[in-house]
């Protein structure tokens, strides 16, 4: 089978596109409705999810437009080559967006607290325990339980382990042309994701009704549900990423030697898994 790059020697510029407006349209339709949502505005709740599908929406047809264009021999070896450095500088900007609330988590549990408890601070808040996940220093939260790691957050850190495995299986079967075997071990893969987000569901649950763990349980709640929740939300969209590529694998597309949409999503996949085990040693055990 012949690769489609062979067709295209040239550098591949696409006509105008009304996508990337759509898209910034429809995210700021999300965040308005988010925004809404949170301070109990009736019409949050609507506007978010329609935000939310409105983007799927776009991203479907946006994307189905490139994979057309891939199709159809449009992109040679330089388009490729961009397509890398693209997904690296993408996954790069990702890694300082942790990187952020990392230093927050550090900040707060290592430089903050401590300054809170010191003697200074004796004459405001005498009865204050400098302890990460204790009470607030003026006693305006409501007392709650901090999350370990066992069982949840342990279980969870096997499924996206296994995760990697699998799909690295899966890549290494497509690169020796098995198709069949690229696309079990890939639905594997998106599985094993599913039954992550499905724990991590039932985990803020848990935290909600019974520890009494909330946005609101001062610095601790706060960067927990942001760290965590942003990391499922990364693990969500991995999970799309991947089913579209499930998708192309059973209709066909990707060859051994071009296949930079499975690639990508790839690096992505494993870029969660990283992120996870640092969050999971940084937030459930220390």
């Amino acid at each position: 089978m012949s690769s489609p790059h062979a067709a295209a020697p040239h550098y591949f510029v696409p006509g105008p596109s009304k996508w990337p407006m759509a898209a910034g349209l429809s995210l700021l339709v999300t965040m308005i409705g988010a925004s809404a949502w949170v301070n109990d505005v009736s019409w949050g709740p609507a506007l978010n999810i329609a935000g939310i599908l409105s983007t799927l929406l776009v991203l479907y047809f946006w994307f189905g437009d490139a994979i057309g264009e891939s199709e159809a021999g449009q992109y040679g070896k330089r388009i490729d080559l961009s397509f890398r450095w693209s997904m690296s500088w993408f996954i790069f900007s990702e890694i300082m967006f942790f990187g952020a609330f990392f230093g927050a988590l550090f900040y707060a549990r290592t430089i903050s607290t401590p300054w809170l408890g010191d003697l200074d601070h004796k004459i405001i808040w005498p009865d204050f325990a400098a302890q990460w996940g204790g009470a607030s220093p003026a006693g305006t939260i409501d007392s709650f339980t901090t999350m370990g790691p066992f069982p949840i957050p342990t279980i969870n850190t096997c499924l996206l382990l296994l995760s990697g495995v699998t799909l690295t299986i899966s890549h290494h079967a497509l690169r020796a042309g098995h198709r069949a075997k690229t696309a079990f071990w890939l639905a594997a893969t998106i599985l094993l994701g599913a039954t992550f987000m499905g724990f991590q569901a039932y985990e803020y649950m848990h935290a909600y009704s019974e520890l009494n763990l909330k946005l609101t349980s001062g610095i601790y709640g706060s960067i927990f549900y942001l760290l965590t929740g942003f990391h499922g939300f990364h693990v969500t969209l991995g999970a799309i990423m991947l089913s579209v590529i499930l998708y192309r694998v059973m209709k066909g597309h990707f060859t051994a030697d071009n296949h930079f949409g499975f690639e990508g999503a790839a690096w992505y996949w494993h870029f969660v898994d990283v992120v996870w085990l640092g969050l999971y040693v940084v937030v459930y055990w220390l």
